[in-house]
């Protein structure tokens, strides 16, 4: 019998949820932990047999996992979120692994997909998540980009984590005026100084090139130059607000 939990971060993810709960076919036990959802993600989550644990949420999303580990019951821990879907062939992968009962960390090999476009470099690029480890010393750390930690060897499985980025770009916009305050916030009381020329007009330049040239977004198309700019307009509108943080405590 696997022994395993499934921890899925959730607020106003009736969209999602479903198909992401649906897809965990390697768990026996899946958490969902709510921050005060007002659409039917609660309801939906339960008739699908999750256990949904309500807790605030208040902007810090390490100690909201570090929370989810609290309240699982298994030896060990799947970090899901709730946009991503896991594949017939990372189930099997991870039923393995598990029996094994070795005690190893394992990256998911996370693949990013639109609904209506193809985007597979630049910033679409796929990428490794550590969120398969024993319960025993997990941890999380960070605000919105967590790090998970595990004291154990670390692997990489082999199998798909699909993860379905933007449903549109209202959503996209939102995350991007949230995510790049957070930073900012988090640079500033790290004492962090911001240069107008190296960090405004300068390294936004070379986050394009890196993304557009290096990392082929090019090849992407249309798709691909736009997710480039705005990877530029990201590192902007960080520093930006980062500046006006040390200038006049972000007013203007």
């Amino acid at each position: 019998m696997n022994n395993v939990t499934a921890i899925i971060l959730a607020r106003n993810e009736e969209q999602h949820i479903e198909e992401c709960i649906k897809s965990i076919q390697c768990a026996n036990e899946i958490l969902v932990i709510d921050d005060g959802s007002t659409d039917q993600t609660v309801s939906l989550a339960e008739q699908l047999s999750a256990k949904v644990i309500h807790h605030a949420l208040n902007g810090d999303w390490a100690q909201q996992r570090r929370f989810g580990i609290s309240q699982s019951s298994c030896e060990w821990i799947l970090f899901i979120d709730s946009d991503e879907r896991i594949s017939s062939e990372l189930n099997d992968e991870i039923r393995q692994v598990v029996q094994r009962r070795e005690k190893k960390a394992y990256w998911l090999s996370r693949h990013n997909i639109f609904r209506h476009n193809s985007a597979t470099h630049g910033s679409m690029r796929p990428d490794k998540v550590l969120r398969l480890m024993p319960k025993e010393g997990a941890t999380v750390e960070g605000f919105v980009h967590e790090t998970f930690i595990s004291p154990f060897p670390q692997e990489t499985l082999k199998g798909k984590l699909f993860h379905y980025t933007y449903d549109n770009w209202t959503q996209y916009f939102n995350k991007f005026n949230k995510y790049t305050s957070v930073a900012a916030e988090k640079y500033y009381e790290q004492g962090k100084y911001c240069s107008f020329w190296k960090d405004i007009i300068l390294r936004p330049q070379w986050a394009f090139f890196k993304i557009y040239i290096l990392q082929k977004g090019f090849l992407d198309g249309k798709i691909g130059f736009i997710l480039s700019l705005y990877h530029y307009m990201y590192t902007v509108t960080k520093y930006v607000k980062l500046y006006y943080l040390n200038k006049s405590n972000g007013k203007l």
